[in-house]
């Protein structure tokens, strides 16, 4: 089996190979860490605390694991070693600056069979979670030869990969049945796991940790540095967009009324070139980065590119109306829980299918709008008597009653590292 799925990775990657260089060339992303994606991790010091391997592929699911790092690294709590993993650039450099200077973070390799080996020799982990998804056939069947528990936290199979995931059934059914437990976010995620192969026994719902991974609160440090080196104007009011995607600011700038300051955030660094030609005289972040004094007017001194990682919940605190991206195009939507934990009236759009049961659940308490038309709709939260306040209240209620997801992930996976295998019911 391992030969098989190496053979298929081998002649993918031969066959791809001109593409995913100019890709690679073009955004570059060749400038990564080639070693650890080989199974080059460094070797971690002796350490007599079981080894537990968190692993989340980018920086949303390294964000999402804050609040359960946090708490499994308690100096009160049980003795874990803690190993972060990630596999994009921008997720390992989010690892490292929320975990390096207290836990070992290093690079999730390639599925080859022995790539995986070599990682797994190096970490040595009692136990592999893995945020939401990323389960890979070779390092499904390592796992299990070596008899370390898999599983799967904060679970999620969107429609997209379950389609993908159920035409190659016969495929991936061993990988998934493979499993050692699943703790899924919602029944619908739970059922897809079982019906690809995952025994229902070992299939729980947990809701999600992204509820638990936001402080509501009403400030943000650095926020006001922000406003003032980008040059936003107070008196005026601001809409943030937060992880935009291709053809988002485009429908923003052209719906934009000229007394509204807008800020545009770029879900994709290699984006921000692109962003910010959109608009002639657009005020960059980066162009910036000491401060700036004063306002610029006009149409283009308007409009801000906030084009540098890290600082989206700074453009958050900032902002009257929050907007949030990747949800009027069909990239399958962003997370729209941090924003209102920052108390802003928030907007989404319909294309939200990667976030669609925390829409719902916002959306059934009142605290979101979701449109097709963003401008026109902040347009109306901006009005006088439009009820925005409440809204807000409203979402910041819904996140304090869905809290507690993540102290029943970390219940699980302290019963796997002590040696059971108990799912939470």
């Amino acid at each position: 089996m391992k030969r098989r799925y190496d053979l298929l990775y081998a002649l993918g990657a031969l066959v791809s190979s001109p593409i995913l260089a100019f890709g690679l060339l073009r955004s570059g992303k060749w400038r990564t860490d080639w070693r650890g994606r080989f199974g080059g991790a460094p070797e971690l010091p002796e350490d007599t605390r079981p080894t537990l391997l968190l692993h989340g592929v980018s920086v949303g699911e390294i964000n999402a694991t804050r609040e359960l790092v946090w708490r499994m690294g308690e100096q009160n709590a049980a003795p874990v070693r803690l190993v972060i993993s990630a596999t994009t650039n921008t997720g390992f450099d989010r690892a490292n600056e929320l975990f390096g200077p207290k836990h070992p973070v290093v690079r999730f390799p390639f599925d080859f069979s022995w790539m995986v080996g070599r990682f797994l020799d190096r970490v040595r982990p009692q136990a592999v979670a893995l945020m939401e998804l990323e389960v890979w056939p070779n390092l499904a069947q390592e796992c299990e030869a070596r008899g370390i528990p898999l599983v799967v936290i904060n679970g999620r199979l969107s429609d997209s990969s379950f389609g993908t995931y159920r035409w190659a059934r016969s495929w991936v059914r061993p990988m998934f049945d493979s499993l050692t437990a699943v703790a899924a976010q919602t029944e619908e995620y739970a059922e897809r796991f079982r019906e690809l192969g995952t025994p229902p026994d070992r299939v729980s719902v947990t809701d999600n940790m992204k509820w638990d991974t936001v402080v509501i609160t009403d400030k943000v440090e650095g926020a006001e540095e922000l406003a003032f080196a980008m040059g936003i104007d107070s008196s005026r009011p601001l809409v943030v967009a937060g992880s935009t995607g291709p053809g988002e600011e485009a429908l923003l700038i052209r719906d934009r009324p000229e007394d509204v300051q807008l800020m545009l955030v770029p879900r994709k660094p290699e984006r921000f070139e692109e962003v910010g030609r959109l608009l002639p005289g657009m005020i960059r972040r980066s162009h910036r980065p000491d401060g700036f004094g004063g306002h610029q007017g006009g149409t283009g001194g308007d409009v801000f590119v906030l084009d540098r990682m890290g600082e989206l919940n700074k453009a958050y605190a900032l902002a009257d109306v929050a907007v949030v991206g990747r949800s009027f195009v069909p990239l399958g939507g962003s997370d729209p829980i941090e924003p209102i934990a920052l108390g802003k009236p928030t907007i989404i759009g319909p294309r939200h299918e990667n976030f669609r049961e925390v829409v719902s659940a916002l959306e059934e308490g009142g605290g979101i709008r979701v449109t097709d038309k963003p401008m026109a709709t902040a347009m109306d939260l901006l009005s006088p008597g439009s009820g925005a306040e409440s809204m807000a209240a409203a979402g910041r209620q819904v996140i304090r009653n869905r809290q507690g997801a993540t102290q029943r992930h970390i219940d699980m996976l302290l019963g796997l590292l002590q040696g059971g295998n108990d799912v939470p019911e």
